[in-house]
């Protein structure tokens, strides 16, 4: 007979105690039933039970496990009561297990059966129906005796015997007492062992042999198992799906049968109704087909307006190209203005140190010429007072210094004219602007720092903002690229302001007084404008295009206003050098000026009216010719001869620089200033004067040869000027009184000044007077 050691149960018990804790006391109602069902022997099968048992435990993991464990509530009450373990409770145990294994493969698990509940509710409440009648719940007096079966075999011995049809009182007492626990004896009356009890030899051997074939086979029947338990559950997935078939087809049976039976009567078929629905199914498809015409167009659609977008986005690039450099050239010219409004100060300084300087120099000459004059004129009358009282002449120191110095220069002139070859220069037509050596040097000194300072103004400017060719190339860059803004925003009317405070710097070294001077077509800015005017030579024909009249208004906001301080000022017009030198740029920047034909700006007229006051201002105060008795001026070497000569001279040169205006100012105005204010009130009372003599006729010839040829070149022009009527009666004069034969070369030369003139009628009566026939040839020729 099978007999189980204790010691195997412990280690079982070990093994599944955690599972034992979580076993469900209602297992055990389902003991008896499934020990009917099975046919369990109850003899000598308990050995065979209690091994099928524990290789069930050591089957496999996961589902197996989980549903094993689920089943041994009873075995576990028995270990709580601390008692030995014997075969009943091993083949209770098995029973249960194997009862548990046969119901789920009637009844699936609950995760197949999820899987595969049919959807139908009838179906469902099948399966319910079956179910109930598959598993049925024992009653208490049958878990009555199972249990009283398993006392009393605890209380026989340590194993379960194979016959069971035996019963104890024993086991009825104790049941009961554990049925009730209010009856349960008192602790005294339990008996407590303390040690194992001693087993016998057949017993060792038995558990010896056991715990050997246990060890043998247990390696090898896991490998079964392995394959039992998955031919198990193999076998209880196909029963489930069976019993789902078997309940779906009890329930759509009858369904089924009625849809069988039931006689379906389809519509007569014919060509009118074939003809409808062909008719409807065309124009379906023709609804369709519209259908996606109009998406097509559609879509055609879509691309044009993509085609649009995308040229906007690249006109809108341009836009961002343009914005980018709009915004560049706003920033170009803020940061340009900026530098000039804080240059601009210093350059007027500059500027203001210059033209003092200029003018300290020229207010010095011209004090210093004035003098002179006023004091060789009282010398000249003392020593008249002198010859008339034969008293002393008493001089002062002074006037003695200055005499002397005069003489000196004129020494000093003389010798220069000499080395050069002249020697048909006249006393009185030098300028006298000689300087001391000390004067000059600090004259060159100071005007060299004024010019440091001035280089020193834009030495931390960039060259993009103090280049004129640099700044003129940004506004370029602009009129190429974006022609319609540059010439609505007027560019061509701003660049002379812009370009203002550059070109007074490049003019700070400018004089337009000295021959030696830069010609304006050779400056740096005036070649950058023509340049920036030839590059937009393709505008320059359209009339309303600003950039044509850029040159002139920078001339004539620029260069104009130097000049006219430059006149006002420093010009001398008893210089015949500063005069050629100052009609020469006067006559370039004039020309630039005019914009327009028949134009005349604000500022030309300007600078013509400071010409022309300069010029009588010059008349008023330099002319001087004084008149002595004939006794004083006979001999040509008097001091009084040659200071007259001097004078005269000199008023006949200022008539010359007057009249080099021709071209420039008005006719009217020069012969106003020439002609009526000069020539009538100083040179013609000198020339009355003066005893007739071929020096005379001279000094006539040098006034007509000063006289404009424009004035007389109408052929239809019988008289003269009204303004030469006193020179005619002079030239008339003097003929008379050199009628003789030995000054018939001057009578001839009288008669050809008459010619040029335009005096026809004087110059014939002279000619009949005279008997002068040979010059009416000389008539002739001039009609």
């Amino acid at each position: 007979m099978a007999h189980r050691p204790k010691r195997t149960f412990r280690r079982r018990q070990a093994e599944s105690s955690e599972s034992d804790d979580a076993e469900d006391p209602s297992a055990e109602a389902e003991v008896p039933r499934e020990q009917e069902e099975e046919g369990w022997p109850s003899g000598g099968g308990g050995a065979e039970v209690a091994e099928r048992q524990r290789r069930a435990r050591r089957g496999p993991r996961g589902r197996g496990l989980v549903w094993a464990s689920s089943r041994r509530a009873p075995d576990a009450a028995s270990r709580a009561d601390g008692g030995p373990r014997g075969p009943d409770v091993l083949l209770q145990s098995r029973t249960v297990g194997f009862s548990a294994h046969e119901e789920d493969e009637t009844h699936p698990s609950l995760d197949s059966e999820s899987d595969l509940r049919p959807s139908s509710d009838s179906t469902s409440s099948l399966e319910e129906k079956e179910a109930s009648s598959i598993v049925k719940i024992p009653d208490a007096a049958f878990i009555q005796a199972a249990r009283r079966k398993r006392e009393l075999a605890r209380a026989q011995s340590d194993f379960i015997s194979l016959r069971v049809n035996h019963t104890s009182t024993t086991f009825d007492k104790k049941r009961s007492s554990e049925e009730d626990p209010e009856s349960e004896p008192d602790d005294y009356e339990k008996s407590i062992p303390f040690t194992p009890k001693p087993q016998t030899l057949g017993q060792r051997m038995a558990e010896e042999t056991t715990n050997r074939s246990e060890e043998t086979s247990e390696e090898s029947e896991e490998d079964e198992n392995q394959d039992v338990w998955e031919q198990q559950q193999m076998k209880k997935v196909i029963k489930s799906l069976e019993a789902r078939d078997i309940n779906l087809s009890h329930c759509g049976e009858s369904q089924t049968m009625k849809k069988l039976n039931t006689s379906i009567s389809f519509p007569p078929v014919n060509l009118e109704i074939i003809k409808k629905q062909l008719n409807t199914r065309l124009t379906l498809l023709q609804d369709t087909h519209r259908l996606h015409q109009r998406e097509y167009e559609k879509y055609v659609q879509d691309i044009k307006n993509s085609k649009a977008v995308i040229q906007n986005l690249e006109s809108s690039s341009n836009q961002a190209l343009s914005y980018k450099f709009y915004k560049s050239m706003k920033t170009y010219v803020e940061n340009l203005i900026d530098c000039l409004n804080e240059k601009i100060i210093n350059i007027q300084e500059v500027e203001s140190a210059m033209h003092a300087l200029l003018l300290k120099q020229a207010m010095m000459l011209l004090k210093r010429r004035q003098e002179e004059l006023k004091y060789e004129s009282a010398y000249l009358q003392q020593l008249s007072r002198k010859a008339e009282t034969n008293g002393s002449l008493a001089v002062d120191e002074k006037s003695q210094w200055i005499l002397e110095e005069i003489e000196s220069r004129r020494t000093q002139r003389r010798q220069a004219r000499v080395l050069s070859g002249n020697y048909t220069h006249q006393e009185g037509t030098s300028s006298d602007d000689e300087l001391p050596s000390k004067e000059k040097t600090d004259f060159q000194k100071s005007q060299g720092d004024i010019l440091q300072d001035c280089k020193k103004i834009f030495e931390d400017v960039h060259d993009e903002f103090c280049n004129i060719q640099n700044i003129l190339l940004k506004f370029q860059q602009w009129r190429e690229k974006f022609p319609d803004s540059y010439c609505e925003a007027f560019i061509g009317l701003c660049i002379p302001k812009l370009l203002n405070p550059l070109i007074r710097v490049q003019l700070l070294d400018w004089n337009p007084l000295k021959l030696d001077s830069v010609d304006l077509k050779q400056m740096p800015w005036f070649v950058s404008i023509r340049e920036f005017m030839d590059n937009g030579v393709e505008d320059a024909a359209n009339d309303d295009n600003p950039d044509k009249n850029i040159l002139s208004a920078v001339i004539n906001k620029t260069v104009v206003p130097r000049i006219i301080d430059f006149v006002e000022s420093i010009w001398d017009p008893l210089s015949s050098s500063q005069t050629a030198s100052l009609i020469t740029h006067c006559r370039a920047a004039l020309e630039e000026c005019c914009t327009a034909e028949n134009e005349v700006s604000k500022n030309k007229q300007g600078l013509l009216k400071s010409i022309v006051s300069r010029m009588q201002k010059a008349i008023e105060d330099d002319v001087f010719i004084p008149l002595y008795p004939k006794s004083a001026v006979e001999n040509r070497t008097s001091p009084h001869s040659k200071f007259q000569e001097r004078q005269f001279w000199a008023a006949l040169k200022l008539f010359r620089n007057i009249l080099l205006w021709n071209g420039l100012l008005p006719d009217d105005t020069l012969q106003d200033l020439g002609l009526g204010k000069l020539l009538n009130r100083y040179l013609i009372i000198a020339l009355l004067n003066a005893t007739p003599t071929p020096d005379t006729i001279r000094k006539c010839s040098q006034v007509a040869a000063s006289l404009p040829e424009k004035w007389f070149e109408n052929p239809a022009m019988k008289t003269s000027i009204p303004q030469l009527e006193n020179f005619i009666q002079v030239l008339l004069q003097s003929a008379h009184k050199l009628s003789t034969c030995e000054f018939r070369n001057e009578v001839s030369e009288i008669i050809l000044i008459l010619v040029k003139i335009k005096a026809m009628n004087q110059a014939e009566s002279i000619i009949d007077e005279h008997h002068l026939e040979h010059l009416s040839s000389l008539i002739k020729e001039a009609e």
